[in-house]
């Protein structure tokens, strides 16, 4: 599904690295915090649609795959307003990108770079470094839902908020291939809020600037 071309820049650019949270026992070592919300999605069901793009497909002209067992989960619906649209669809492609990344076992694709910038582009480094320094991938299911967005008036930038359900969704070692299964608790339960910004020189792409997260949220129970 390619709906528009990446800058050249972006496009060629392959230096930064992800990872919002990637095990259900909440080990998401992000310190950051986030920010707002309005156009209202509604609350998941189990496995409704499946996030990792199907073999072969590129958005954007970057490899999004994912392994078979890391399976990413987008249970929200689709903003009317045109910008928040696409802006909510690429905060999901950063998702992908971060968990490409923590697959590939680095931080240096082209993914990352394609779907953030500036503070987004940090925190998704540091993230996945982290993950490749412990040793660790990531297996299982993780659930994206209650998606909300709210565009600034002047129209450049989207805040992209959603909950996040990780019960499902475990560490698993690369060397020894054993998953870390944890008990269900509230540190499965995440809120994240995404600041992305339109990229002046891409047709409808955007990037998280900003990335916030709350962890232990209640209110995604």
């Amino acid at each position: 599904m390619k709906r528009r071309t990446l800058p050249t820049a972006a496009a060629l650019a392959a230096t930064a690295a992800l990872l919002l949270t990637a095990c259900g026992s909440g080990d998401d070592d992000g310190n950051d915090k986030a920010a707002g919300t309005s156009q209202q999605s509604s609350k998941p069901e189990p496995s409704k649609t499946a996030s990792s793009s199907p073999a072969g497909e590129k958005p954007d002209g970057v490899d999004l795959s994912l392994p078979q067992d890391m399976n990413l989960v987008f249970d929200w619906d689709k903003p009317k307003d045109a910008n928040e649209a696409a802006a909510m669809e690429d905060a999901a492609n950063y998702v992908r990108a971060i968990y490409h990344g923590v697959d590939k076992r680095t931080s240096n694709v082209a993914a990352v770079t394609a779907y953030s910038t500036g503070g987004g582009l940090t925190y998704a480094k540091t993230q996945i470094d982290d993950r490749v320094k412990g040793g660790w991938t990531a297996t299982g299911t993780r659930r994206h839902y209650e998606a909300t967005t709210r565009s600034a008036p002047n129209g450049t930038s989207v805040e992209v908020a959603f909950c996040v359900d990780s019960g499902k969704f475990y560490g698993k070692e690369v060397k020894t291939g054993k998953v870390l299964k944890t008990e269900p608790s509230i540190e499965d339960f995440d809120h994240y809020r995404i600041i992305m910004v339109k990229v002046p020189t891409g047709e409808s792409l955007w990037q998280a600037s900003k990335v916030f997260v709350e962890t232990k949220a209640a209110q995604c129970k």
